[in-house]
């Protein structure tokens, strides 16, 4: 049967070795990897079909509250297993293509890139100039445009499957502690394998 999209297995296995490295607790589903791994041929091939097919449809994300230093909490959104490796999916085909437009003083997120080398360049400029200018986006994640976002994404981005499993990824409730779904229509729950590099530098290369 002819598949609407092109996705190799390949790629879907070297999804869920990534995803097995990382670790990271079970999803709304209460799956763990380690029981995802005690059927992994069936998930994996079930997961690359639906992907294929354009059938796949994510699953709300698990709403997580994590106490912030400042006050308050952040939720954050914890995919299932399954969605982790999809996501994965994407995020291997997409940071290829989007990590050259990046400025070349971002960090955050970037591959090859980590906090170290942020702090070695600080250590660096301080070197160079007599002032710092430190400011921060109030609930970045919380408010992002998702119409401006997929314009921006559409800009860097011309393969169907990932614009439109990205926006499905956009718009999928999150299922909070006691067993209510919120809608989201703006914003994108951190916690997730492909929000964070996807969104916020797509995002900013745009604006």
């Amino acid at each position: 049967m002819t598949k609407s999209y092109d996705i190799p297995k390949a790629l879907v296995w070297e999804a869920y070795q990534s995803v097995k490295a990382n670790g990271g607790s079970a999803g709304i589903d209460r799956e763990t990897l380690e029981h995802f791994e005690s059927r992994l041929s069936n998930n994996l091939y079930r997961l690359w079909n639906r992907l294929c097919s354009g059938s796949y449809f994510p699953p709300p994300v698990k709403g997580v509250p994590i106490p912030k230093k400042s006050g308050g909490v952040r939720m954050l959104g914890i995919p299932t297993v399954a969605d982790r490796v999809a996501q994965t999916v994407v995020k291997r085909l997409l940071e290829p293509v989007i990590d050259p437009v990046f400025h070349v003083n971002s960090y955050g997120y970037r591959p090859g890139r980590s906090a170290h080398d942020a702090i070695a360049m600080v250590r660096r400029r301080s070197w160079e100039y007599d002032w710092v200018i430190e400011f921060d986006i109030k609930g970045l994640f919380d408010n992002i445009d998702h119409e401006l976002l997929m314009r921006a994404l559409r800009e860097h981005c011309q393969t169907p499957w990932v614009l439109l499993y990205i926006e499905r990824w956009l718009k999928v409730p999150m299922q909070m502690p006691d067993g209510s779904l919120v809608a989201r229509t703006r914003g994108t729950p951190q916690g997730g394998v492909v929000t964070p590099p996807t969104m916020l530098h797509t995002f900013s290369s745009f604006a």
